[in-house]
């Protein structure tokens, strides 16, 4: 599966099968997003392979060292390395076609968006949970909807 920037100069490719995504909605995230939240995966390293643009991209980190990495031609937000995991962050609006991923994880609910509704599917979490507990979620839900598919 392909992913790419809004602009293109960046693009990706993904192995399938691909994880269940999680909505973030942090406040940090909402800026970044400027919505309500976040929508991503977490893939594997060995899943993942830059096609070209890696030229293209610049990285902003707060002093907390939350990261955004986004092409430089288009300002899109595009996929990082996650600190000193194994896991690529992967937006999901970035990926071409059919998407079989549903949203199976909530974060940070406690700093929603007084605006924001929470649709009723998915796992809340008051806070991050740690990536152990996600990736196994993310994944494992997944598989569930893949053997529905079938």
């Amino acid at each position: 599966m392909n992913g790419k920037c809004l602009c293109g100069a960046v693009e990706f490719q993904l192995d399938e099968p691909l994880p269940c995504l999680y909505q973030c909605h942090c406040s940090l995230c909402r800026k970044l997003t400027g919505s309500s939240s976040d929508t991503a995966m977490f893939i594997s390293r060995d899943q993942f392979r830059w096609v070209r643009g890696l030229d293209k991209i610049s990285s902003y980190r707060t002093n907390t060292g939350y990261r955004s990495d986004f092409c430089n031609c288009c300002g899109c937000t595009v996929p990082h390395l996650m600190g000193k995991t194994s896991y690529f962050w992967v937006p999901a609006g970035l990926i071409d076609g059919e998407l079989h991923s549903q949203v199976v994880a909530h974060l940070h609910v406690e700093s929603k968006a007084p605006w924001d509704i929470i649709g009723e599917r998915g796992v809340r979490f008051a806070e991050m949970p740690s990536m152990e507990v996600l990736s196994r979620l993310l994944h494992e839900s997944n598989e569930k909807i893949e053997s529905n598919l079938v």
